[in-house]
């Protein structure tokens, strides 16, 4: 039986792009650019690269950049995105727990929960975090977004997507977030693009910045920052406060 996130990505490329959280890609990718200081030298992994927004985006900005992603079905959606934008870019199929990159990379990137805090287990995540400090260069950044577990503690999950959801996104409910493992389990219900509507029961881990902290260091990450993550405008301004439903972060790979 396939896990949730490889059931909810089938036939979801189109669908996905429509959905409102995908919407600020390009300011995103400003923040990426101000980290590596505009150095179109650098060659950039994205990790759980969907449909390729960020990497199509990087890439006809000037950079190397490799996308990948364990839904073939995303990376056909992104493979002919780029023939559409006239860009050359490879997107492969690989599990981000067992990554095979070895010091290749001078930036590792997985935004929107891309693989990272999705898995079953703890351990699980813990792998793509270790997968992507193997992929970078002594010195490599590493960019992501994550659930803020400080969110939940004041907020209704469900409350927040249903408010920031519109007619044809998905819709989660009966979401109950657990104290004891910081996962929200819920429902959730997608239209896919082929016209079929899937439920799902999903399981996602939500983290608090102490242990982000520690999970980096242990995979030999250090200058680990942690903000508010703001949709479109990523920026080391942002502090981080019980008001943010995502984390972003910063790290290094110790030279």
């Amino acid at each position: 039986m396939k896990a949730w996130y490889e059931a909810l990505f089938e036939n979801y490329g189109r669908k996905y792009d429509a959905e409102n959280f995908t919407r600020g890609t390009s300011g995103e990718c400003d923040f990426i650019e101000k980290e590596l200081g505009s150095d179109r030298s650098k060659r950039i992994l994205d990790i759980g690269c969907g449909t390729g927004r960020h990497t199509l985006e990087l890439t006809a900005r000037g950079y190397a950049v490799i996308g990948v992603d364990l839904s073939e079905s995303q990376l056909e959606r992104a493979r002919d995105k780029a023939r559409e934008r006239g860009l050359s870019v490879e997107f492969r199929r690989e599990d981000a727990r067992n990554l095979p990159f070895e010091a290749e990379f001078d930036a590792a990137i997985m935004l929107c929960e891309g693989a990272f805090p999705l898995m079953e287990t703890d351990e699980m995540n813990f792998e793509i975090l270790r997968g992507a400090a193997r992929a970078l260069k002594p010195g490599g950044i590493l960019i992501f977004t994550t659930l803020n577990g400080l969110f939940p503690l004041v907020h209704s999950v469900e409350v927040f997507c249903s408010s920031n959801s519109e007619p044809g996104n998905a819709v989660y409910r009966n979401n109950t977030f657990d104290l004891m493992t910081f996962r929200d389990h819920n429902v959730t219900e997608v239209v896919d693009d082929l016209g079929n509507t899937k439920t799902l029961e999903c399981d996602e881990r939500y983290y608090v910045p102490s242990e982000i902290t520690w999970l980096l260091k242990t995979a030999g990450f250090t200058d680990i920052g942690i903000f508010g993550a703001h949709l479109g405008a990523f920026s080391r301004d942002h502090r981080l406060t019980t008001e943010d439903f995502e984390m972003l972060v910063t790290a290094r790979k110790a030279p």
